[in-house]
């Protein structure tokens, strides 16, 4: 028993410094929420602001640019699950039929290399490849095609978005269903190759009903994303000319607290997307259990 403590004592020792980080960032600070429900005013602070109830949240859904916002956060983090997933389980399966092992591992690392990128290195260098001037429109000109604003488009900016997401994170989510095929029963591709089945029917039969319990795992938990368009990657890519399809919560948060000084909006806006993106968390981890047996407690 005295040994058991001590051990435990240990670990929990190990784990202080994260506790301390997590109550002085995450825990004390949720006490400024009732701003959400004040007109906060910075000269009277928290005590001293009027109380306005539910009236924050009734004007950003009442104004456009709350609503809009709001709607490409939907639109952008679906698009970006699906892309993600879709061409990370397809180049995984292509990866996995190269036999070539040399071929293999420096394909891996080369597109799991972004994943290690900050959005502001990255944003910098879309914003060059995609300017007026840069190497894409160049080559469209070469091949007889007019120079596209990428950037100041609303057509583009929101597929500029998906693909440059899906990009970054190929590689992590190729990692993951990579290990997933490994696991996969050898001995069913042996006795499907003596029955006759070519590699796309041991694809269909073996490879993806072997991998499927992965593959409804990593939908599932990605609901709990719904609400999280990428903060870092929107702001170092996006303009006043694209808020109209490339405005998401947190930079609209972070454009009405910071810049406009409207902290109560801000804060309801921000208490509004921790709420349902928490309910949808659940949400995930509870179909991960029913669909893909996945539980953490």
């Amino acid at each position: 028993m005295k040994r058991n403590i001590r051990d435990e004592f240990t670990f929990n020792l190990m784990l202080l410094p994260g506790m301390v980080l997590l109550v002085m960032f995450s825990i004390l600070p949720m006490s400024g929420i009732v701003m959400a429900f004040q007109r906060f005013i910075p000269a009277r602070g928290i005590s001293g602001s009027p109380w306005v109830g539910l009236d924050n949240f009734r004007f950003l859904f009442e104004i456009p640019e709350g609503r809009q916002a709001i709607i490409n956060t939907v639109i952008i983090a679906v698009s970006k699950i699906i892309a993600g997933l879709v061409f990370s389980l397809l180049f995984a399966l292509a990866l996995n039929a190269v036999r070539t092992a040399i071929f293999k591992k420096t394909s891996q690392t080369i597109v799991f290399l972004p994943f290690f990128i900050s959005w502001a290195v990255l944003g910098y260098i879309y914003v060059n490849l995609l300017d007026l001037r840069g190497p894409i429109n160049q080559l469209i000109n070469f091949l007889g095609g007019d120079s596209i604003h990428f950037l100041i488009s609303n057509t583009w900016f929101r597929p500029i978005l998906v693909v440059t997401d899906t990009l970054r994170n190929l590689g992590y989510n190729t990692v993951i269903f990579i290990a997933a095929i490994v696991s996969v029963d050898p001995s069913l591709y042996e006795a499907a190759e003596i029955d006759g089945a070519t590699k796309f029917k041991q694809l269909l039969h073996i490879t993806l009903p072997g991998i499927m319990s992965t593959i409804v795992l990593l939908t599932t938990l990605s609901l709990g994303n719904v609400l999280n368009a990428g903060f870092d990657q929107v702001f170092n890519l996006y303009n006043p000319l694209v808020f109209q399809t490339g405005d998401i919560i947190d930079t609209y948060v972070y454009r009405i607290g910071l810049v406009q000084a409207q902290f109560g909006l801000a804060t309801a806006m921000g208490l509004f997307r921790s709420v349902v993106g928490m309910f949808l968390i659940i949400l995930s981890y509870k179909l991960a259990a029913r669909f893909a047996n996945y539980r953490i407690f």
